[in-house]
């Protein structure tokens, strides 16, 4: 009598039973894989994202932020008798440092509770209009990026001569009623009267002091005294990349006495708000992706077994003739490991198109990184390979005379 010979699954024969059982319900397949469908688009689309935004903040980083430095004041942390830190040629004193296109001192005045700006002086029916009273230099009105509406800035000589002009915003001046400076218009910080010389329609920085009354630093200092301990500020418009320099050298250069009196605040790193950018999106949105992977994990697991105990009949008569146990774990676990590859192939190209579709949106340039696509799929396959484990499991352990018997 012959010996049987032992039978044998090629991997041709088990790939050929995987599309066989899924394609026999391809309505259920397709629900099967539509949960690593999601995992694994979500995964791409999350990645390509993010790497689309972090790639933007560079290109999209305010260049007034990166070429602004404030100096502060801090004289009176160091030494409560110093007075004010910034010397009264500081914008002299700064001309000698390279990368700097504008620089001043600015504060905002200390008035009397009852000081009224408007067109009348005060106690003659004028109304307070809550504007703040700002001294600043011309250059720190330089480096506000103004845009004029009409008439011009003062400038320097306005300064030397301590004389009574200021700048105001469009806002402001509607509401004083100030619609053409032809006549010549005059604005009264409560009994002192100021010819208005400009009216800005925007400042690019500090926009704030749209709603300020602009007056020289020498007239502010004239009238209403020096700035308050550490009420003060310089504001320096440099070259681009030139700010950190700046930062540095500009307490020395302003106060070579008393550098620690100034404290120079730099722009902020670029690279280090992409870094918080990139870890905050990644952590937020992988966890989701994650998710979705874990459901569509779930649905290809439940309806694996659900398949191996419909198809009980068959997996005993594929014993009766020979197969043997780990022929039919090898034959479920090949067919959920398509589906996860399928549904890993497809998330794929659907997150590859979320991220094309929001750069094209957003007039962006998508990124996605080539680990991205590759190691996708791959995670399409390794979750329905993990979810195929314990049904195929189950299919290897039937025995087939009490399958038949069912």
């Amino acid at each position: 009598m012959s010996a049987v010979a032992p039978t044998r699954l090629s991997v041709r024969d088990a790939l050929a039973e995987a599309v066989a059982g899924m394609l026999r319900r391809p309505g259920r397949a397709v629900l099967t894989a539509l949960g690593t469908v999601l995992g694994v688009g979500s995964f791409v689309a999350v990645l390509g994202l993010t790497a689309t935004i972090s790639s933007q903040i560079d290109g999209r980083f305010d260049e007034l932020t990166a070429t602004e430095v404030a100096v502060v004041d801090v004289a009176a942390q160091q030494n409560e008798f110093a007075g004010t830190g910034f010397p009264a040629d500081a914008e002299q004193r700064l001309r000698a440092v390279a990368g700097i296109e504008h620089a001043g001192v600015l504060w905002t005045v200390r008035l009397d509770p009852r000081t009224a700006v408007g067109p009348l002086p005060s106690g003659a029916g004028d109304p307070a209009t809550g504007a703040a009273v700002v001294a600043a230099s011309p250059g720190a009105v330089a480096a506000l990026v103004p845009t004029l509406q009409q008439g011009r800035l003062y400038d320097d000589f306005a300064e030397r001569g301590h004389e009574r002009v200021v700048v105001i915003g469009s806002g402001l001046a509607a509401r004083l009623g100030i619609t053409t400076l032809a006549t010549r218009p005059a604005l009264y910080i409560g009994q002192e009267p100021f010819t208005v010389a400009g009216i800005v329609a925007d400042l690019r920085r500090r926009p704030e002091h749209l709603m300020s009354v602009l007056v020289p630093r020498a007239t502010a200092e004239q009238l209403w005294g020096p700035p308050p301990p550490g009420g003060a500020t310089m504001l320096i418009s440099t070259e681009l990349g030139a700010a950190r320099q700046v930062a540095a050298l500009a307490p020395t250069a302003l106060r070579p006495d008393h550098p620690e009196y100034l404290k120079a605040v730099p722009p902020p790193d670029p690279r280090t708000l992409r870094s918080g950018v990139t870890a905050d999106l990644s952590a937020l949105f992988l966890l989701l992706a994650g998710i979705c992977l874990v459901i569509g994990a779930v649905g290809i697991a439940n309806t694996t077994l659900v398949a191996v105990l419909e198809r009980t009949g068959e997996i005993g008569l594929r014993r009766a003739l020979g197969a043997r146990g780990r022929h039919v774990w090898a034959q479920f676990l090949t067919e959920s490991a398509a589906l996860g590859a399928l549904g890993g192939l497809v998330g794929t190209s659907l997150g590859e198109l979320t991220v094309v579709a929001v750069a094209v949106a957003r007039d962006w340039t998508p990124v996605i990184h080539p680990a991205t696509v590759a190691a996708a799929p791959l995670a399409g396959l390794v979750t329905g390979l993990l979810a195929g484990l314990y049904p195929a499991w189950r299919a290897a352990r039937v025995e087939p005379a009490e399958a038949l018997r069912r």
